[in-house]
């Protein structure tokens, strides 16, 4: 259990925090925007999501920290978009890939072994389906699970839940973001939403396109639970429809438990992609579900044949091998009650210096302790992105990556505390520029949404 002896730990007034130097990180931005777009390979990292004279540009990480180019150390919170669940530079997970490289089967022109014990592995250990393919991301596998619902139904319409951020970085979800540049308007009307929580849009849909919706598309659970039922009359309402359900495990699977969030609910989907805590960073995807589906992908059917997924580099061996290790932690170690005790206790660290600091409305903690986030919202108790600005300021200034409050494996109760004494300090911050003015107090401009139409 994690401790609680600060839990009552009165604010204290701090002194201004130094400004660290990002003269290192600030010489690489342009060279990073001159070779890559956007400057980073994934949005969520860019430049435009944190404070605008503040870029670090990281060099190494271990365990729940990393170090920027000149050489800032911080406590990590983002863990790689969720995807580090036990820590950078895992031994054993490390170890597992690098004996893998060294036999010389990274990619060859044939199955290996290694391919079937990954795939028992992950069927044994999720118990989330009976047949397994592995790719290299989550929109790989989202796609492909769309387009065996498409196969097995022979129907067009993708329902994907509108309260849910991201599913893919292809047409048929991106089509229905503000960043739909070059996704032509006839791919785009072939997706529809409905609302999470809400049974009634759900039966709206299906009232409004009878036979024709090939699946429903959705986070079993991520910053809200379900409502009591919400799951299991999906499950109902599809298997009367004869419509695919999937869930989206991308995030969950691993993190809620070894089953994803349909264990710990109970409620079985057709299909399930899984992928981030598999690897603990390393690029590895999973499509699982019930053999009469996933079987179209196969070769030992009669039907009409589903070239369902084919990656050069889906069976890389250092990354199955990274997986095996991964699963196998999680069988021997107690990771999961680990995760939620850990995000639970920094919770409770930081709600009594939110209470004392006025900030129930301003600074909000959502999420289950596994995963957990925060809200900004300005004096009028608005969303606001200039806040969300200022608390990454205020904490990157005090060693702290923390886009979200995710934690990891490797976080112990040393490092929650530290977390929560420097949270509290930048906390002070932000209630000094809610009764200030956030202008004395914001460098630079406030980030941006991912989903825009301009720069």
């Amino acid at each position: 259990m994690m401790p609680s002896e600060l839990l009552a730990a009165p604010v204290q007034s701090a002194a201004p925090a130094p400004q660290p130097s990002f003269t290192a990180s600030r010489a690489l931005q342009p060279r990073l925007h001159a070779l890559i777009p956007g400057g980073s390979h994934t949005y969520a990292k860019g430049d435009d999501q944190f404070p605008e004279h503040m870029p670090p540009v990281m060099v190494r990480a271990r365990g729940c920290r990393v170090w920027d180019a000149d050489g800032n150390a911080y406590i990590e919170y983002g863990m790689g978009l969720r995807a580090v669940t036990l820590g950078h530079a895992y031994r054993p997970v490390v170890q597992a890939a690098q004996r893998e490289m060294l036999r010389g089967l990274t990619n060859v022109g044939r199955p290996t072994v290694l391919e079937l014990r990954a795939a028992e592995d992950f069927l044994q250990t999720t118990q989330a389906g009976d047949m397994v393919k592995f790719a290299k991301n989550g929109s790989d596998v989202t796609t492909a699970a769309v387009k065996l619902a498409r196969a097995a139904t022979g129907r067009d319409l993708v329902a994907v839940c509108a309260d849910h951020p991201f599913f893919s970085t292809d047409d048929w979800f991106i089509g229905t973001t503000a960043v739909r540049a070059g996704i032509p308007e006839a791919v785009r009307r072939l997706t529809v939403s409905f609302r999470y929580n809400d049974l009634e849009s759900v039966r709206r849909l299906f009232a409004e396109h009878p036979g024709q919706l090939a699946c429903l598309i959705l986070e079993a659970e991520k910053d809200v639970a379900p409502l009591p039922g919400f799951l299991r009359e999906l499950r109902e309402l599809c298997t009367a429809h004869g419509t695919i359900l999937i869930f989206d495990e991308i995030i969950s699977g691993l993190r809620w438990a070894s089953g994803g969030a349909q264990q710990v609910h109970g409620v079985s989907p057709d299909l399930s992609t899984w992928g981030k805590a598999l690897g603990n960073g390393f690029s590895i995807a999973a499509l699982t579900g019930k053999r009469e589906l996933m079987r179209l992908g196969g070769l030992h059917h009669g039907q009409e044949r589903v070239f369902l997924l084919s990656t050069t580099y889906g069976a890389e061996s250092h990354a199955l091998a990274a997986m095996r290790a991964v699963l196998a932690t999680y069988r021997r170690e107690p990771v999961i009650e680990h995760l939620q005790q850990a995000g639970r206790y920094l919770r409770e660290l930081l709600l009594p210096a939110i209470a004392e600091l006025g900030l129930q409305n301003h600074f909000l903690l959502s999420g289950p302790p596994q995963c957990l986030m925060y809200g900004t919202r300005d004096a009028a108790g608005q969303p606001s992105q200039a806040f969300r600005t200022l608390f990454l300021q205020e904490t990157l200034r005090r060693g702290l990556l923390a886009p979200s409050l995710i934690v990891s494996y490797s976080h112990q109760p040393a490092d929650l505390e530290q977390t929560a004494a420097r949270v509290q300090e930048a906390l002070q911050v932000y209630r000094r520029a809610l009764d200030e003015g956030i202008e004395q107090h914001l460098q630079g401009h406030p980030v941006k949404p991912v989903y825009r139409t301009r720069n």
